[in-house]
């Protein structure tokens, strides 16, 4: 069943033929605003849109589905209700440091700019689960979903991760090799990780290899943008998420060492403690809506 927020969506975009125009009145980023729609699109099998120079411009079928579907909308939400501005108030965030500072962050910009208080803790994912299981923190975006019976979790996003490493290091891999024995053909590069225990590169190895990873570990930084950084360098291979390669894999300072089969992805999970004060509901969902966009950039 398509959800209400992608045909909310759909009518606003309808009424202002213009994504801003929608993202403003939803309160949500024109990426999310597109991801909805292309959804939507998706799920009925046909183009709700064309673009122009003075906005979107409804397709036959948009101009009857919101004939239709536009007073059901607003009916239901208006049912449903619609929750209050968060207003001033205050949030203790915690998450990795890159996925704070190049996702959550930003996402969060139209809550703050309306009198939210955020204050963000960077760490490892136990210790962040630990630290609002002891009520230090009232939210965590977590790369592990949390087995304590007192704490919720809900998908936020799946992120796809690539096996990346600077030309120098790559030339070094015999292609053939790889394509025949991808573990021997690689156990000669180092390794950067984000941790000891090599969590994505670990699954990625027994995702497509079935074995685990025996390379030197050449380097440990809690901080994927620190891992980017010294792949570039050359310090060594890494498992790192798209968003944060894409750019270095078209200007050509990285490469893909291999091409996966399953194309191993990394779930992010909002979790939340007992007791959710009604701000956090509010950060929870809007951070929801926003990730519908993420998949894409």
């Amino acid at each position: 069943m398509t959800s209400l927020d992608l045909w909310e969506a759909f009518a606003h975009a309808h009424r202002e033929r213009s994504i801003s125009g929608a993202a403003r009145r939803l309160d949500l980023t024109q990426p999310a605003v597109t991801a909805r729609i292309r959804k939507l699109e998706h799920e009925l099998g046909a183009t709700l849109f064309e673009r122009s120079r003075s906005g979107l411009v409804p397709t036959g079928r948009a101009d009857a589905l919101a004939a239709r579907i536009t007073p059901l909308v607003d009916q239901l939400r208006g049912a449903v209700g619609t929750e209050p501005a968060i207003g001033p108030g205050s949030i203790r965030i915690g998450g990795a440091a890159d996925v704070m500072t190049t996702r959550i962050v930003p996402a969060l910009a139209p809550l703050i700019r309306d009198g939210l208080d955020v204050a963000v803790t960077t760490g490892l994912a136990q210790d962040l689960l630990d630290g609002l299981a002891d009520g230090r923190l009232d939210l965590v975006v977590s790369s592990i979903r949390p087995d304590d019976a007192g704490l919720r979790s809900t998908v936020l996003v799946d992120e796809e991760f690539l096996l990346v490493a600077a030309p120098a290091i790559a030339a070094q891999v015999d292609p053939a090799e790889l394509e025949q024995d991808p573990v021997h053909a690689l156990a000669a590069v180092p390794l950067a990780a984000y941790s000891p225990d090599l969590p994505m590169i670990r699954r990625y190895w027994l995702t497509e290899f079935d074995e685990r990873p025996t390379n030197r570990t050449a380097l440990v930084l809690p901080d994927l943008r620190g891992i980017l950084r010294a792949v570039v360098a050359g310090i060594g291979a890494s498992v790192l998420p798209r968003y944060l390669v894409d750019g270095a894999l078209t200007d050509g300072t990285v490469v893909r060492l291999h091409e996966p089969r399953l194309g191993p992805l990394n779930t992010l999970w909002l979790v939340t403690g007992p007791g959710v004060p009604p701000a956090v509901t509010q950060v929870c969902r809007h951070l929801s809506a926003e990730s519908a966009g993420w998949a894409s950039t």
